[in-house]
């Protein structure tokens, strides 16, 4: 694919991504996901559009702020920030209403317009840390 053809893929996905739409189409079959440095590692479409609602729509209200974006003819890198609200259980901690900011990156193998890799690094101890403080109200 041309890099031309890769942007093309990468802004159609994350244009699905931000409207809560149907992403996963842009999943190869056996795509494999990972958030690395955890145990966060499958195999296939589903499992992956499944992490990544989990992640933006069950356990927190999420959007990626997109900071900028790097492609060439294999594929995309994207740092990012996860910006959002904790609404539900994660890592073992109960919804706190918490507002979350953290930065990550992403990067996408890309191939006949399809992702067929997506390798995310996002310093978990941070967003853990963020959810794990307890709001507190002026009296």
């Amino acid at each position: 694919m041309s890099a031309d053809q890769v942007r093309q893929t990468m802004d159609a996905y994350v244009e699905a991504l931000l409207a809560r739409g149907d992403y996963g189409r842009f999943f190869a079959q056996d795509i494999a996901f990972s958030i690395v440095g955890t145990d966060q590692q499958l195999t296939g479409a589903q499992g992956a559009e499944q992490a990544i609602r989990f992640m933006h729509e069950v356990a927190f209200d999420a959007r990626p702020e997109v900071v900028r974006a790097v492609v060439d003819e294999r594929g995309a890198a994207a740092e990012a920030v996860f910006v959002g609200t904790h609404v539900a259980e994660f890592a073992g901690v109960a919804a706190t209403g918490n507002a979350v900011r953290v930065p990550y990156s992403v990067f996408y193998d890309v191939d006949g317009g399809l992702i067929t890799g997506l390798r995310i690094y996002m310093p978990m101890d941070q967003l853990i840390a963020q959810i794990g403080q307890t709001v507190t109200t002026a009296a």
